[in-house]
């Protein structure tokens, strides 16, 4: 590697909008984000909004077939 032309990495502290904090090295001192691994819904296994659902499910929903009438 050549000298002199990479940047200098420091302690870095992570401060997220739920409050959780952490330390990390990178090139700023301070990095603030929306989501982290405490507070994002794939992680912690609450997916709130973001359900699981078909494509077709929910069409069905949306325009009110059922089972029982299109299989007549």
């Amino acid at each position: 590697m050549r000298k002199d032309i990479h940047p200098e990495l420091k302690e870095c502290q992570v401060n997220c909008a739920c409050g959780a904090t952490f330390t990390c090295q990178s090139t700023k001192e301070q990095i603030h984000v929306e989501v982290c691994n405490e507070c994002h819904p794939f992680y912690t296994g609450k997916q709130g909004k973001a359900k699981k659902t078909g494509a077709v499910e929910k069409f069905n929903r949306k325009f009110g077939y059922n089972q029982e009438t299109t299989e007549e």
